[in-house]
């Protein structure tokens, strides 16, 4: 990757939806040269896809919760039952395995304190395994990139 890939995909960050002609423009290319680098970028798999970005407040979820879960045991099929869990619960936004003194963190969206309170005991409450959960309230957001 070049400093143009990198521009291109700084674009594409910011508007997904951005024509190849005006991807172009801003990047000083031609439209042929810009989409030829766009396909490229997909096929190595740099661009995994366009998604839409949703705001979680008109969506009834703009209560946010970053939570780390401890287990009490490190087994590989505890790890994969909790991730199964967490995969069809719907608050769970993101859920990532990591080092450190917990096993998990998760982002968490609800409508609110009450119902966050609901997933806190009756989904990760009763999982086996889960010995420790440290919730962590979002207060605000100056900057996130995952919403540009």
């Amino acid at each position: 990757m070049d400093e143009i890939d990198l521009k291109i995909l700084r674009e594409l960050r910011l508007d997904g939806r951005i024509s190849n002609v005006a991807l172009a423009e801003r990047v000083s290319l031609s439209p042929s040269a810009c989409l030829r680098r766009v396909q490229e970028l997909e096929r190595t798999g740099v661009i995994l896809g366009y998604r839409v970005v949703t705001s979680p407040e008109r969506m009834g979820r703009g209560f946010v919760a970053y939570v780390m879960v401890g287990l009490s045991s490190h087994t590989k099929a505890a790890q994969e039952g909790f991730e199964r869990a967490m995969a069809v619960a719907p608050e769970v936004v993101e859920c990532h395995n990591i080092a450190g003194s917990f096993e998990y963190l998760l982002r968490v969206q609800s409508a609110d304190l009450s119902e966050y309170k609901r997933f806190h005991t009756e989904v990760l409450g009763t999982r086996s395994h889960v010995h420790a959960i440290t919730s962590y309230i979002v207060m605000g957001s100056p900057k996130d990139e995952r919403a540009t």
